[in-house]
């Protein structure tokens, strides 16, 4: 008789013993679905690269400044799944971005900003060379992401090297983004260029409140390619 007491009480110590155990590992494991969940956030974010010189990279302003970061914010504010990356190298040339992309397209590329031919036309490098190094660019892009949406900044010039070049130079972007077929921001400095107030001592480089308005200019062309 006590044995049989012993024994059904033991059996159930060694139950609720068993059941605790149980509850204790599942509430030290989550569940795998919720782990995989989380990995599948965040593999879902999409990276945004902008290339190009001193515009991009927001010279002589602090780089929360730059426009590059002010779309950032923008995506931030609207919830979508997109990381800026800054790829702004002030004084680069067409030729200079050529030989610098194959290092930044080691790190994946959803969305490639080019921005870059600017300082091409200030110094009067041929046309042909500009849209030449361009072409290059835009062919390693593709090359190493076929899936990659790519946005070209239009970049005009002043005068100074005579109106056929100025002419020539403002349409190589036009010519481009047709014949590859990607989108086009018509003139990056649209509302800024030649307006002293929005741009520092120089009269190249926009202040603060310059790159908010090339932000908005870039915002109105890319909000369609990352919704």
């Amino acid at each position: 008789m006590y044995k049989l007491i012993y024994y059904s009480l033991f059996c159930w110590i060694f139950l609720l013993v068993s059941c605790n155990n149980s509850k204790q590992e599942s509430a030290e494991q989550p569940p795998a679905t919720a782990q995989s969940d989380t990995t599948a956030t965040a593999r879902q974010v999409k990276t945004i690269l902008f290339f190009g010189n001193s515009l991009t990279a927001g010279y002589g302003l602090d780089p929360s400044e730059a426009f590059p970061a002010l779309i950032q914010e923008r995506i931030d504010s609207l919830n979508l799944p997109y990381k800026v990356i800054n790829a702004g190298n002030s004084g680069e040339t067409t030729a200079g971005g050529n030989g610098r992309v194959d290092w930044v397209l080691r790190q994946p590329v959803d969305v490639f900003v080019l921005e870059l031919g600017g300082n091409d036309g200030l110094r009067g490098i041929p046309v042909s060379e500009t849209k030449k190094n361009l072409q290059s660019i835009i062919d390693k892009v593709r090359a190493k992401y076929p899936e990659a949406k790519i946005v070209l900044a239009g970049m005009q010039i002043p005068p100074n090297m005579g109106a056929r070049y100025a002419t020539d130079f403002r349409n190589i972007y036009p010519e481009l983004a047709r014949k590859n077929d990607i989108t086009l921001i018509p003139f990056l400095l649209e509302g800024v260029g030649g307006e002293v107030k929005l741009n520092q001592r120089d009269g190249i480089h926009p202040t603060a409140e310059g790159h908010q308005i090339l932000a908005e200019n870039v915002w109105e062309v890319l909000k369609d390619v990352v919704s």
